[in-house]
């Protein structure tokens, strides 16, 4: 306990001298709760680093009057923050996994990943129809989402209702869902709401049998992909589906690989820390190529059996439209 005054005295004088680190993120408030907690717990971490955070618009923010899915442009939501990376702008940026293109620019890394919340989709409701279920609503009914993802896999699976895309950020819409009378409900991210602490809000929760979650960017905002993972027994099951953009066509299929995790890291000083735009030092290398070998068998496997005729249309037909 000794030499605390000392210690407390020397980081009072050193406290102008302190590394900035800055923190780049989207200006929308679930963005900022987001990147306020990362920077809560890095400071936990590096109590001798004072952190700024940069909050900027991207094309996603700014055009709000067109479908994710028309607007044709890739990173929607990541590329200003990427260019302020490349100009030094900021040191790192907070990011939805889901919002990250599939290939990083050159020189990037995914450097941490937060510990998942919930993947799961949920939806809210009218007020007028609160105790009602997607299977429970009236015939014809209108549902909100912004993802092709679910709007395929929810027209499969619930044919009475009518999906229609609904855009901005969370408060944006659960307000045109509750003031404009014209969705009965929309499909939003279970996470995103807990965050926000609108966890009253959530009539129903969906399950991977209803809709399956994003991996990644998806296959982009053009195609509707989606994933279910589980570990059991040293197990990691993946299921992956394709489907067409009314959900008339799908092909899912799982498959499993073991995953083993040593009680000590077994790799080298000498093996190279990145993996699929990742750097995870403190997951064993074996796992990650495990890992990253069952991805790519399952693809492999859908595209054998036919994903990529549906994939091909999916898109052909978003840009028709």
């Amino acid at each position: 306990m000794s030499g605390n005054g000392d210690a407390a005295a020397t980081a009072e004088e050193n406290s102008s001298k302190m590394r900035v680190i800055r923190v780049g993120t989207r200006k929308s408030q679930l963005a900022r709760i987001q990147t306020d907690s990362v920077v809560a717990t890095l400071k936990a971490l590096y109590p001798g680093l004072q952190f700024e955070i940069i909050a900027m618009s991207t094309t996603g923010d700014k055009i709000l009057d067109t479908a994710l899915s028309k607007i044709g442009e890739k990173s929607l939501f990541t590329k200003e923050l990427e260019h302020a990376l490349e100009r030094n702008e900021v040191d790192l940026v907070v990011h939805s996994l889901k919002d990250l293109p599939t290939v990083l620019p050159p020189g990037f890394t995914i450097g941490a990943i937060c510990k998942r919340e919930s993947p799961y989709d949920a939806v809210v409701f009218h007020p007028k129809f609160v105790g009602k279920t997607l299977e429970t609503l009236p015939e014809k009914s209108v549902v909100g989402t912004s993802s092709l993802r679910r709007a395929a896999q929810l027209q499969r699976k619930f044919p009475h209702l009518e999906f229609k895309s609904i855009r901005g950020n969370l408060n944006t819409r659960l307000r045109k869902l509750d003031e404009l009378q014209e969705f009965s409900a929309i499909i939003l991210a279970a996470a995103g709401l807990q965050r926000m602490g609108w966890q009253n809000r959530v009539g129903q929760i969906l399950h991977p049998e209803e809709c399956m979650y994003a991996v990644g960017q998806e296959g982009g905002c053009s195609v509707p992909v989606a994933v279910h993972t589980a570990m059991k027994d040293g197990q990691l099951y993946l299921t992956g589906g394709v489907w067409s953009l009314n959900g008339a066509d799908s092909m899912q299929e799982t498959m499993q690989t073991t995953i083993h995790v040593p009680a000590q890291h077994e790799d080298g000083p000498e093996d190279d820390p990145q993996l699929v735009g990742i750097t995870a030092r403190n997951i064993p290398r074996q796992a990650q190529l495990a890992a990253e070998s069952l991805g790519i068998s399952l693809a492999t496997l859908l595209l054998n059996k036919g994903a990529k005729n549906i994939l091909d249309v999916a898109r052909q037909l978003n840009d028709a439209h």
